[in-house]
């Protein structure tokens, strides 16, 4: 494992960060005994910043967390995780966020605490206002966080004025090679770095689709490489072969994706990639833009949809079928969101049109118009009849059973 110092706070911390948003399930539960077994292998092989927030599976995460640490290898590592700002209001629930996560984490201190999500200058002014600042002072002094940071999902120009305004120790940004110029960008990361902040890098693989199964025109490309890498190794490269980058964050609940970036990570050095390579990188980057159909990273800010819509896998089958040209994404779509296993349907047009997505994505992506091509060409005529039919069989099911059980039959 490489090691890269976290900017001016001196810390060392692994080039490949942990996140733990995604972890693997069991059933609608997190599977945490497999949970285990891939942090603590992680650990092993010196990943020692893990990343996470107060939000991430109703708080299951920073609590499974907590207790795979907390059987001695709380100092072994660093936790990083955020506070939620659309449900700060006032200094007091600043407090009580924070005491929640440290009782979650069963610890007395979180290394790395960040304010999640900043959008713009102004919801960072209203922080202000509320006194977060001084929260933040008081949580450091006493020793409840050491290093304080923000994740943002704005334009290059109010991240700037958001790195100005604050003595932050760290930020989060996403880049990857398809987001050079999108958000904080090539250009926020170099103005982060020169002003001594640590940069750590989310979506570095946007939302898994630059480390998937590439169309076979873009594959071709890759082929031609002197060095063969599969495509998620081609995007993590890109990002560490910046210097700038402190740590890639990968959000890891495959024992094979673990071992793979784990490798990967032991040896791509800042500035390793020959100018052949980079040009290749551009290659693709053109090609996968004129072939993606929705700019969606998967990130689900959208959710929960009011309505019930799978809005991230609505558009990820959408963009599978276009880039792939493969009928079996259509099929996968009306499987998966009709609720065919008992559960509530989450499919494009039970969109009700509130436009409460669009006011919490970070691409600023025109969800509800988008929902609409997704139902359009992904739902065949007797989709939503199916659908019906189904959740009547489930719901008499549900009945019959109660009633055996009722009666005392089994």
């Amino acid at each position: 494992m490489l090691y890269r110092e976290m900017g001016r706070t001196g810390d060392k911390v692994s080039i490949l960060g942990y996140g733990c948003m995604r972890f693997p399930k069991k059933g609608r539960q997190i599977d945490e005994a497999r949970v285990e077994r891939q942090i603590l292998s992680a650990v092993e092989q010196g990943v020692n910043y893990f990343d996470t927030a107060y939000i991430y599976n109703n708080g299951g995460s920073e609590a499974t967390l907590g207790r795979i640490l907390s059987k001695g290898y709380r100092d072994r590592v660093m936790v990083a995780t955020k506070m939620p700002i659309f449900m700060v209001h006032s200094s007091e629930d600043m407090e009580g966020i924070l005491a929640t996560q440290l009782k979650r984490f069963q610890t007395d201190w979180i290394d790395y605490y960040l304010v999640h999500s900043i959008t713009t200058m102004a919801g960072w002014r209203r922080l202000k206002q509320l006194g977060i600042e001084r929260f933040l002072e008081r949580a450091r002094q006493s020793g409840k966080i050491r290093r304080i940071g923000f994740s943002y999902h704005g334009d290059k120009d109010q991240f700037r004025e958001v790195v100005d305004d604050y003595p932050w120790d760290f930020c989060q940004i996403q880049y990857n090679y398809m987001d050079e110029q999108f958000q904080a960008g090539r250009e926020g990361l170099m103005y982060a770095a020169s002003k001594g902040l640590g940069v750590v890098i989310m979506e570095p693989l946007r939302g898994g689709f630059l480390g998937g199964k590439m169309p076979p025109q873009l594959q071709a490309l890759w082929d031609r490489a002197e060095v063969k890498r599969t495509p998620a190794e081609w995007a993590l490269r890109w990002i560490w072969n910046h210097p700038e980058v402190s740590l890639v964050l990968s959000g890891m609940n495959e024992e094979a994706h673990i071992d793979e970036n784990i490798r990967i990570a032991g040896s791509a050095q800042a500035r390793s990639l020959s100018s052949d390579e980079l040009k290749l990188i551009d290659q693709i980057r053109s090609s996968l833009a004129g072939m993606m159909s929705i700019g969606c990273t998967g990130c689900a800010y959208c959710m929960p949809c009011p309505a019930g819509v799978n809005i991230p896998m609505c558009f990820s089958y959408y963009n599978g079928k276009h880039l792939f040209q493969d009928r079996a994404f259509k099929t996968a779509y009306m499987g998966f969101t009709s609720g065919f296993d008992g559960g509530k349907p989450s499919y494009a047009s039970l969109c009700k049109d509130c436009g409460a997505c669009e006011e919490r994505c970070p691409q600023g992506l025109p969800i509800r118009e988008h929902l609409r091509r997704v139902a359009k060409e992904m739902q065949a005529f007797y989709f939503e009849p199916s659908v019906r039919l189904l959740q009547g069989y489930y719901r008499v099911r549900k009945l019959m059973r109660s009633g055996r059980e009722s009666h005392g039959l089994r």
